[in-house]
């Protein structure tokens, strides 16, 4: 396989540093728990510049109804603590390839709900993990899910993007593929309501050797191929309890697990990864979450 332009330059920001000659310097946050009404206050507390929060409960089918004074006080605090973008997470139990018609209907809803929700508090992007096939095929499995992307975005019209998670490729979900997210979005004509999200512990366990420069050179060289940079518009920065192919879904903190703190700071020096907003999903030192202390790994690691 050709190896993309893409791909060249990735080798040779590896290899020479390209990243410390005055290119845009990235953005480092993390998922941060309180919502809307406590998250703003927790990201300044750790140091964030951009962030992501749930809207409501993740595991709960419960549809989000903040108060319109929360929502108010939420964008005023964003905006004076400049912190962004702002990301929004969706709800765990969405299966847009569920088996079961109640599911469906469900996610669907849920999903729908959350994008409009996401969009009226001035995020950036909506991050979901798109869904399982079950027993179903694949072929059966993403028409389902074509049919629920279309359902979501009907009549939709705001900012705020519908953001597809790569997966760590436990049991037979959709998304730990990269030709995966190119069918989605081909099929759907290119709709620039969608985007894609990288989570670096999803990505390993998948079989994407992001820990080593030649894996990461291969990794960016099929993305540019399957999907393309355009479609990239976040980062979930997350080391892995699990090695390479484990097909599981363990995060570690950075520099602590199987990928590596060697392998974050490649990914740093290169320009499509750079630019983009790096959010994390660790435990952290205390088991809290992201906390700063991994912030400023993240921050060293990209000097």
């Amino acid at each position: 396989m050709a190896r993309s332009p893409a791909a060249v330059s990735v080798k040779s920001a590896a290899e020479n540093g390209l990243a410390k000659s005055g290119r845009q310097a990235p953005r480092f946050g993390g998922h941060v728990n309180g919502g809307i009404k406590g998250s703003v206050a927790r990201a300044v507390e750790i140091g964030a510049e951009t962030i992501q929060i749930f809207v409501g409960s993740p595991q709960m089918w419960k549809e989000p109804n903040p108060a319109p004074a929360d929502v108010v006080a939420f964008m005023e605090g964003v905006k004076k603590a400049k912190i962004g973008p702002v990301f929004v997470h969706g709800n765990y139990l969405v299966n847009l390839a569920s088996a079961s018609e109640v599911n469906l209907a469900k996610s669907i809803d849920n999903l729908r709900t959350a994008l409009f929700l996401s969009d009226s508090i001035g995020a950036s992007g909506l991050i979901f993990h798109p869904g399982s096939a079950g027993q179903a095929s694949y072929d059966d499995a993403l028409d389902k899910v074509l049919r629920s992307l279309h359902s979501v975005l009907s009549d939709y019209n705001g900012s705020c993007k519908l953001i597809l998670e790569v997966c760590a490729g436990q049991g037979q979900t959709i998304g730990d593929k990269f030709s995966e997210f190119s069918d989605i979005i081909n099929r759907l004509d290119r709709d620039k309501r969608l985007g894609v999200c990288w989570d670096t512990c999803h990505l390993f366990n998948a079989g994407y050797d992001v820990s080593s420069e030649q894996g990461l050179l291969d990794t960016m060289s099929e993305f540019e191929e399957c999907v393309g940079f355009e479609w990239l518009y976040a980062i979930h920065a997350n080391d892995s309890k699990t090695p390479l192919g484990a097909r599981r879904d363990r995060h570690e903190n950075i520099g602590m697990g199987c990928i590596g703190a060697e392998a974050f700071g490649r990914m740093l020096q290169v320009p499509q990864l750079r630019a983009l907003p790096w959010i994390l999903e660790v435990p952290g030192q205390d088991r809290n979450g992201p906390d700063r202390a991994n912030l400023e790994v993240l921050r060293q690691l990209a000097q």
